[in-house]
């Protein structure tokens, strides 16, 4: 991450927004409220590791603004997590939710931890610590966590049957309706259909949705930068839609292959490899002679009609904004653009497809996980998927209206339309 402050790029965003709402007393009295979050708890996780030794662990939970409904947003575990990140992203979870008109609040949540150096039974023990940490403060009416960075369905299966053994509960329909806490679970703990892919479809719904307005078609091209569950997805759903995804990147750098990759294959070859240098996958064959290995930096500076930044906050800076030639930006990640990027980026016609509302599938389908468990229901993956592009659709036409209307940016066009909801519900 840059020195970029987070929270600081937060309020900016706010700030920016706020300019377009009416500029009443009430308002600006609840836009104070807004900027803070109503509740910050930070924990201390003793996990015994495998050679006996305690060791404590620094975890937090910042919940924002519930007054569309109950605290909603992942759980990270990383060594760099800080409190100024996890209050920024407690943040966009609220206007995540709000935009993508979902009846939740924003919340998030993070441990002071490298996962890859813990064994199986330390992960197990410390997300379970963590559970019980922050157990009085959540609940499916008040504080619904879920996966994040590091974190996975299985560890939200961890956090649940933690939760169910703290507030002992037998029946097994108060432990179904208990469950729905956690989202993001594995389908046999009670999770959704299409959850693992959500975010990455809810994407290409919300970029469908844009381009169609700007006009644009044909043969596109397209770099992710980032290879996780959200890069993957979104190159392999670019991919089959008829897009030439031409690079792709992960920690360790980034591969160019100007005849476009095949992402599952490229995918399978990470996976062996360990890396992606190599991978130069494209068609139904692997091939040196492909492609090069280029920087991180230099994807971001592709000439690609589309650019999903799909990794960690602030890539996109104003040292770099001048360099971008993508024509749209797909935000996958949460904060890729800082404030003064996105100026210089406005300016030069390039559309930015803002996170909150470009990466709100995944929360989409949490809030339908969510709504299910507490309905003891389960939908097939095609209603969900369904109900997702209808609602990926229809708030991504609020937000483009919106932005025309104001004659603004689609960030700002999206904050209007999340703040002007949640000023709506606070009392």
């Amino acid at each position: 991450m840059s020195g970029n402050n987070p929270f600081d790029n937060a309020m900016a965003q706010l700030k920016k927004a706020a300019a377009y709402l009416p500029q009443t007393k009430e308002l600006k009295q609840k836009l104070e409220i807004l900027k803070e979050p109503q509740r910050i708890i930070n924990v201390t996780i003793p996990v015994k590791m495998d050679d006996g030794i305690v060791r404590i662990f620094q975890g937090y939970r910042v919940q924002h603004n519930d007054a569309r409904g109950p605290y909603k947003g992942g759980i990270r575990f990383h060594p760099q997590v800080s409190m100024d990140e996890v209050k920024a992203l407690a943040f966009w979870m609220a206007m995540k939710c709000a935009v993508a008109d979902l009846p939740l609040g924003g919340g998030k949540g993070g441990v002071i931890v490298n996962p890859k150096e813990l064994s199986a039974g330390e992960l197990e023990r410390l997300s379970r610590g963590y559970a019980r940490a922050i157990a009085d403060c959540i609940g499916p009416d008040k504080d619904v966590p879920a996966p994040d960075v590091n974190t996975t369905g299985q560890i939200m299966g961890w956090m649940v049957d933690e939760l169910i053994k703290i507030r002992g509960v037998k029946n097994k329909r108060d432990k179904e309706k208990l469950s729905s806490t956690f989202t993001g679970k594995l389908i046999k703990d009670g999770g959704s259909e299409g959850r693992e892919e959500a975010t990455g479809l809810g994407g290409l719904f919300v970029l469908q949705t844009v381009l169609t307005k700007l006009g644009k078609k044909g043969k596109l091209t397209a770099a992710v930068q980032g290879f996780g569950n959200v890069g993957f997805n979104v190159a392999k759903f670019l991919d089959e839609v008829g897009f030439k995804v031409i690079a792709v990147s992960d920690s360790k750098g980034a591969i160019f292959v100007p005849g476009g990759i095949n992402p599952k294959l490229t995918l399978e070859c990470k996976r062996k490899n360990g890396y992606l240098a190599g991978c130069y996958c494209s068609g139904s064959v692997c091939d040196l002679t492909k492609g090069k290995q280029i920087s991180n930096e230099a994807l971001l500076e592709l000439d690609v009609d589309v650019l999903v930044p799909a990794a960690l906050e602030s890539v996109i800076t104003k040292e770099n904004a001048t360099r971008i030639k993508a024509k749209v930006i797909l935000e996958m990640a949460n904060g890729p653009t800082t404030p003064e990027a996105d100026t210089i980026l406005y300016k030069r016609g390039i559309s930015v497809i803002p996170d909150i509302l470009a990466n709100s599938g995944g929360v989409t389908v949490s809030c339908f996980e969510w709504e299910q468990n507490l309905k003891g229901q389960h939908w097939t993956k095609d209603q969900v998927n369904k109900k997702l592009k209808e609602k990926m659709q229809k708030e991504t036409n609020a937000v483009w209206e919106t932005s025309k209307k104001l004659k603004t940016d689609l960030r700002t066009s999206a904050f209007v339309v999340a703040t002007n909801r949640i000023l709506k519900a606070m009392k």
